[in-house]
C-alpha cells in the first residue's frame, strides 16, 4: 500500500500524540491549515476505534491552542470528507482543521455554504 498517511514527511508533522499526529503543509491560502491524522491506516472517519476517536478530540484541542497562539484566527472550519462522492482523495482518515480569517474574502461562508449553492442541487 503506498498510503502518504501512513507515512508522513516527519518534517510535517507539528503535534503528536498516542493514536493521532497533527501536520501541516507549507501553504499560501489556508494559513495554518492542517491535518489530525490517525497513525493506523483507517480508511474513513467511520472505521476509527474508541481511541482514536478520544485522541483526535484531545489532539484537536491542541491544535486549537497552537492556532490561536501562532495565528489568532477569528473562526475554525473542522471537517471530514467520506468517500470520493463527498471529497476524500487519500482514503486514510484524516480531519481538516482549517483556521478562519474575518479579512479573507469568503469570511462568513461556513463548509455547508458551497453545498448549498443553486448549482449542487440534485437533479
Amino acid at each position: 500500500m503506498n498510503c502518504p498517511f501512513c507515512h508522513p514527511d516527519k518534517s510535517q508533522i507539528v503535534l503528536e500524540s498516542k493514536y493521532c499526529i497533527f501536520t501541516q503543509i507549507p501553504q499560501s491560502i489556508l494559513v495554518g491549515s492542517g491535518l489530525i491524522i490517525p497513525r493506523s491506516h483507517r480508511e474513513t472517519v467511520f472505521d476509527l476505534g474508541k481511541e482514536e476517536w478520544s485522541d483526535t478530540f484531545y489532539l484537536l484541542q491542541q491544535v486549537k491552542s497552537l492556532l490561536d497562539e501562532r495565528y489568532s484566527p477569528a473562526g475554525y472550519n473542522v471537517g471530514w470528507n467520506n468517500g470520493t462522492v463527498a471529497g476524500q482523495e487519500i482514503f486514510h482518515a484524516h480531519l481538516h482543521v482549517i483556521p478562519r480569517y474575518n479579512d479573507e474574502p469568503f469570511a462568513g461562508r461556513g463548509i455547508r455554504w458551497w453545498l448549498k449553492q443553486e448549482d449542487n442541487r440534485r437533479k
